[in-house]
């Protein structure tokens, strides 16, 4: 029998990945920091509550309708960071560099990484270079780590979805995973479609400053919508329903979808967040987050609900119902 090995679905935030982060690492790291699987880690620090975080950057290709990795790399890492209700401070940045890599390009990503660096209020404070040799990497990859300040007695995470809260989202799904896509595979499309990589710190900050009582802000990126609740179900042992009719999805991005046979609540999104909150703060909070340029599409998309826990629901358009799994494979490999 043949040895098993690591699959390019291990990396694709669905249901491989998530076996083996909690089969190997959660079990050899095990701590109650790492043990919540949140987007990043609240410490307690010399009196002061940090919010930490690390992510690689492997996208192909390295640039992109609406950014670059230099830039996604920045807005990935604050925005694990915001989704714990930290106000963003500080990001390290190792590069691995495969021989061979134009120096243009190079200087064309890092300065777009600065550029969003500063436009999110964060400064580069440490960072690495490492070079391969030619074949051993694909141009460049990224790796941040990001350190942000968590107000007192406030916390965020996936635990703490409630029965009866609502689903909101701050806009319209897969923009960013069909943005690749249809750049690597040369689609052409009417209208070129926009990765929608953003920092959503500020949004969010708006959005605590109106409803403190909010449980649950994620970020879904990797493995999209779908799997980003699963795991929030699983982390609150609550059960969440979706309304098909409620999804916002633009129409390229639904087209292209359709064409290449993908459901876009499975494709990533680099610039969308998701709310679970008490249902009666829901209209405020939309309000908040429709005034704000990231969220002037937000909507409820679902509910919270005690029955089925663990699993989510989709209420289809024609009444019927189905389960909405984890992402199992890999849809679009090397996408963030």
């Amino acid at each position: 029998m043949a040895e098993p090995t690591i699959q390019l679905d291990h990396g694709s935030g669905g249901r491989a990945m998530h076996e083996l982060v909690g089969r190997l690492f959660a079990e050899a790291f095990a701590n109650p920091y790492l043990n919540e699987l949140n987007d990043s880690a609240v410490l307690e620090l010399g009196g002061s509550r940090i919010a930490l975080t690390t992510d690689s950057y492997v996208v192909d290709p390295v640039i992109f309708p609406g950014g670059d990795i230099g830039s996604l790399a920045v807005h990935g890492t604050v925005n694990d960071l915001a989704m714990r209700g930290a106000r963003p401070l500080y990001l390290t940045a190792g590069f691995i560099l495969e021989e061979g890599l134009s120096l243009a390009l190079l200087e064309r990503i890092v300065r777009s990484m600065g550029a969003a660096a500063r436009a999110a209020g964060v400064l580069v404070v440490a960072g690495d270079t490492k070079v391969v040799p030619r074949g051993k990497a694909d141009k460049l990859f990224i790796n941040t780590a990001g350190v942000g300040l968590v107000p007192v007695g406030l916390n965020l995470g996936g635990q703490y979805a409630r029965p009866g809260d609502t689903v909101l989202i701050s806009g319209t799904m897969g923009d960013h995973g069909m943005a690749i896509l249809c750049r690597r595979e040369g689609l052409q499309l009417e209208n070129e479609i926009q990765s929608d990589s953003a920092a959503l710190h500020e949004l969010v900050q708006e959005m605590l400053a109106a409803c403190p009582e909010i449980h649950v802000l994620r970020d879904p990126t990797r493995g999209g919508v779908a799997t980003t609740l699963n795991e929030i179900a699983q982390q609150s042992g609550v059960g969440i329903r979706l309304e098909e009719a409620w999804l916002p999805v633009r129409e390229d991005v639904a087209g292209a979808c359709e064409l290449l046979g993908l459901d876009p609540l499975y494709v990533a999104n680099e610039g969308k967040l998701l709310a679970l909150l008490p249902a009666e703060q829901s209209e405020r909070v939309l309000e908040v987050m429709r005034a704000h340029p990231r969220g002037r599409s937000a909507c409820r998309i679902g509910e919270v609900v005690a029955a089925d826990p663990g699993r989510v629901m989709l209420r289809t358009r024609i009444g019927g119902h189905r389960l909405i799994d984890m992402l199992r494979g890999e849809q679009l490999p090397r996408i963030c």
